[in-house]
């Protein structure tokens, strides 16, 4: 049965409430942008060696926007088991191959043991633009990924161009037309080689859930009722839980070893 739950007001509350800092700091480069918050589970949290998580933040890939209002995601997922690097980027409007650049070096120093995480197989999880971002490294034999969730993704760079959301943020992120870059669009690419579920709030006035039901023939796409854009990053709303399952059933799906 189709649901038709309409937009609501945002509460972008979780934007400007401050995280906790994070237990170490690593710089996977250079450039200031190219470090790491590392939060770790707490001593003596019952973990059934739960994977490494790797969270990429949102922000329709603009400079303004950093990895500050993802803190509170990023500790409440150590909190419940799993390590999670919260990972910063290059955000230059016009340069996504940058963006896709660091979000693999990221990726690669955590995978590779170059951060307080355990060395090993690595989720990755990404809100809004994070989640595009996500979704790229999921479709990437050649990414160190173990399972992805895409939270509210802009998963149609073409459907998210022609709706120019967010004053036209697909095309200030890519430079270029979005079909003139179907490497970097979800919706074109190859299906993902790894366990990949997108989490998508049917009341999201942001990133309406369409562009991720393109998505969901490849996928498997959890459409939550009366839920938004930002809830999904807020470990005190009531769709966190409904993240942390699952999180933890892309975990237990027998390939994440």
């Amino acid at each position: 049965m189709r649901c038709h739950t309409l937009p609501v007001p945002e509460d972008r509350s979780i934007l400007s409430r401050p995280g906790p800092p994070p237990d170490a700091e690593v710089a996977y480069g250079a450039h200031p942008d190219q470090v790491i918050d590392c939060y770790l589970p707490r001593a003596g949290h019952a973990v059934a060696e739960r994977p490494s998580v790797v969270f990429i933040h949102g922000g329709f890939w603009r400079p303004e926007y950093d990895r500050d209002h993802a803190r509170n995601a990023a500790a409440a997922l150590a909190q419940a088991g799993f390590p999670t690097a919260l990972i910063e980027y290059r955000r230059i409007p016009g340069d996504p191959d940058a963006m896709v650049a660091d979000v693999h070096m990221a990726l690669g120093a955590v995978a590779s043991g170059l951060t307080p995480l355990p060395e090993g197989p690595v989720m990755v999880v990404g809100h809004s633009a994070g989640g595009h971002l996500a979704l790229v490294l999921a479709a990437d034999p050649h990414a160190s990924v173990a399972g992805c969730l895409a939270l509210a993704p802009v998963g149609d760079l073409a459907a998210g161009q022609e709706l120019a959301l967010d004053d036209d943020a697909v095309t200030a992120f890519l430079g270029a037309d979005a079909r003139d870059r179907p490497d970097l669009d979800p919706a074109r690419l190859p299906s993902p080689l790894r366990p990949t579920v997108i989490v998508h709030g049917i009341a999201d006035s942001v990133v309406p859930i369409h562009l991720s039901r393109s998505l969901a023939t490849a996928n498997t796409l959890v459409a939550l009722d009366d839920v938004g854009h930002f809830e999904l990053i807020d470990p005190t709303s009531a769709a966190w839980p409904a993240l942390l399952r699952q999180l933890l059933g892309i975990t237990s799906a027998g390939s994440i070893e």
